[in-house]
């Protein structure tokens, strides 16, 4: 992972380097606030990590991980250098509780054995954009990527069956959380808005990283805290 980060690190700055160089050194830094709101899709099981709690949840408990796509909302804070290049940093928040049964077991009278999945993540990412063409007046399509810091808290909360001990049916909540960081990559377009100040903005970001569970409580040792957002949002230039 630190060598991912440090290669991504590098390659940005490069390509930053060579977009930059043809920008008038005089050229103003333009900041801006972007507001977004979205949607966050976890990765599929064909794309998780070994060991993700999620894999091993599915053929136990009715839920999909594609259950998990929920509502997302960010801000963040630019600074444009030029017309080529912008960096970024902002936060979001994402929350979503899945309640879910026991497949192929019932309690002793016919009802289902219940719980509820509930994952909260809050990234604080550093990006940079490079914007190959197009001005603060104009369409201005873009790619880029970064580093995010994701704050996560994961729990597993309901009834459980003990099979250790003639499956007796017992409540229980289980909890972990922790920070982990991860590369971002993205690409999207700003739209402007009759002028220079206000834009429409529309951005797609991927990201990597999995936090650690412990096995004493939960079915993996992992869970894959990657996927896409999709944000749509405003755009204030100051």
């Amino acid at each position: 992972m630190r060598h991912t980060l440090r290669v991504l690190g590098v390659g940005l700055l490069m390509a930053a380097a060579l977009v930059v160089r043809p920008v008038d050194a005089s050229a103003q830094v333009v900041q801006s606030l972007n507001l977004s709101i979205g949607a966050f899709l976890p990765r599929g099981e064909d794309a998780r990590v070994a060991n993700d709690v999620w894999l091993k949840d599915v053929p136990i408990y009715r839920f999909e991980v594609k259950d998990f796509t929920g509502a997302e909302v960010s801000g963040e804070w630019n600074f444009a250098f030029g017309n080529r290049v912008e960096v970024g940093l902002g936060g979001a928040f994402y929350q979503r509780t899945v309640p879910t049964s026991y497949r192929d077991y019932t309690n002793p009278n016919g009802s289902e054995i219940e719980s509820q999945f509930k994952l909260r993540t809050i990234p604080v990412s550093g990006v940079v954009r490079l914007m190959p063409i197009g001005n603060a007046g104009s369409f201005q399509p873009y790619i880029g990527g970064g580093v995010a810091l994701i704050n996560w808290h994961y729990s597993e909360v309901g009834d459980f069956i003990d099979f250790n001990d003639n499956n007796n049916v017992y409540h229980a909540r289980y909890v972990a959380d922790g920070t982990k960081a991860g590369p971002v990559f993205l690409a999207g377009f700003h739209a402007p808005i009759g002028g220079d100040v206000w834009a429409i903005t529309v951005e797609g970001r991927y990201t990597r990283a999995e936090g650690d569970l412990s096995t004493n409580d939960f079915l993996g040792s992992k869970i894959d805290l990657g996927g896409t957002s999709l944000r749509f949002g405003v755009l204030l230039r100051f």
